[in-house]
């Protein structure tokens, strides 16, 4: 957690005429660093499968006329040059399966649509996708799972059994753990069933079956593959989208205005927050027992999805970033070390009146960030004092060319 006491002062480096040991494998780390810089990839195949999925979305809305307008589609992704407002329009996340940005509210439209587009590439893995993806209760999608890797292992052990290779639809056992989850009849019949009607032996009445195609019982082993897939997946999620800014430095870098995305409040509730909070005067003044502060603290946290989060660096320079309020502080870390030219080089964040945030494991609504800070880096002292004795000189602005070529202007 943020220490409520400051640290103490740490005493000026004493002047070194050479340089030391430490300077010395500083400037080869550096070195070796800058010759193992990542030169450009190969596509992978996750890159050929983002743009077969791009290419079916657009194929797709151009057939149906209800492609997104160009005023739509920068509404949808936020700027990312020029000028910006202090604060981020909303909250946006990247789908993993195009690499599209969509808004919060468009996020699982969004998803919808690229699985579906998926059907043409993989309509088993498509059809997994959807399975595991849209059905959010977790034991029910157990048990239905369950159930039908028992169909296929039944299939795989007892191929000759003409029995094993008919699912009645309207089977109770079916009806409640299968039939009830989203996708399953895509992955039936991507996986080789079709559906019949069959009399129903000593009646005149017909039923629905899913039965195996016979090309299928030569593939007994894409079975067994199938059902492997469907037990292990996991769901395809969004992920939630930076929005790495960078903006010159100013003076308006600790006023921040949120959208109601970062809120896990509707309107109304905004609203009545916004009210009690000139209650908190009088609250203040009564007499409250360390678990009633507690239970305080905890409700504020729950009001918060997202948080706003911005560092100074030492030039004035802000970098600006969105998380997860939950998420571990580790991750602010890890977005700055890639935004800087020399990702080796030790450094600490401060907090309001100096504080160091210690524990990178803790969460940002742990540590009271949320929904929005401004902190502030400091280098590692010691490492700057070994650099200048070597005669060392850092760049200009330790930020990346890339991000400072883009940078912003808070208004």
């Amino acid at each position: 957690r943020v220490p409520k006491e400051k640290p103490k002062a740490e005493p000026a480096p004493k002047p070194r005429q050479a340089p030391t040991d430490e300077a010395q494998m500083a400037a080869a780390a550096a070195l070796a660093r800058l010759e193992l810089k990542a030169k450009a990839k190969p596509p992978s195949s996750q890159d050929a499968i983002k743009n077969q999925v791009r290419r079916e979305l657009m194929a797709e809305a151009a057939a149906s006329e209800e492609g997104l307008s160009a005023g739509q589609q920068d509404l949808a992704c936020p700027a990312r040059e020029g000028a910006a407002a202090p604060s981020v329009s909303g909250v946006y996340f990247i789908c993993p399966l195009t690499g599209v940005v969509v808004r919060k509210d468009q996020k699982e439209k969004h998803l919808r649509e690229a699985i579906q587009a998926y059907f043409s590439v993989d309509p088993v893995a498509a059809s997994i996708m959807s399975i595991h993806t849209f059905n959010k209760d977790q034991e029910k999608l157990r048990v239905g799972m369950e159930t039908v890797a028992k169909y296929l292992d039944n299939i795989y052990l007892h191929p000759e059994e003409e029995k094993y290779r008919k699912i009645k639809l309207q089977n109770k056992v079916f009806q409640e753990r299968v039939s009830c989850l989203e996708g399953i009849q895509n992955f039936f019949q991507a996986i080789g069933f079709e559906t019949k009607t069959l009399p129903v032996p000593g009646h005149e009445t017909t039923e629905e079956y899913y039965v195996l195609q016979e090309e299928m019982l030569t593939k007994l082993e894409d079975l067994k593959d199938y059902k492997e897939q469907l037990l292990n997946s996991k769901p395809v999620r969004a992920q939630l989208d930076r929005q790495l800014c960078v903006f010159k430095p100013s003076p308006e870098a600790a006023r921040f205005e949120l959208p109601n995305d970062f809120y896990n409040l509707t309107a109304e509730e905004i609203k009545r927050e916004q009210r009690l909070r000139t209650e908190a005067v009088e609250k203040a003044s009564m007499l409250r027992t360390k678990a009633m502060r507690e239970k305080e603290e905890q409700r504020e946290m729950r009001k918060y999805n997202y948080t706003l989060v911005r560092v100074r660096f030492p030039d004035g320079y802000i970098l600006q970033g969105t998380f997860y309020a939950r998420e571990s502080v580790s991750a602010l870390y890890n977005l700055v070390r890639e935004a800087l030219r020399d990702d080796w080089l030790p450094f600490e964040l401060l907090g309001p009146g100096g504080l160091k945030l210690m524990d990178e494991n803790l969460a940002f609504n742990e540590c009271g960030l949320v929904p929005s800070a401004l902190l502030t880096l400091a280098w590692d002292t010691a490492v700057m004092a070994d650099i200048q004795a070597a005669g060392g000189e850092l760049p200009t602005s330790p930020l990346k060319p890339e991000l400072l070529s883009r940078v912003q202007t808070l208004s």
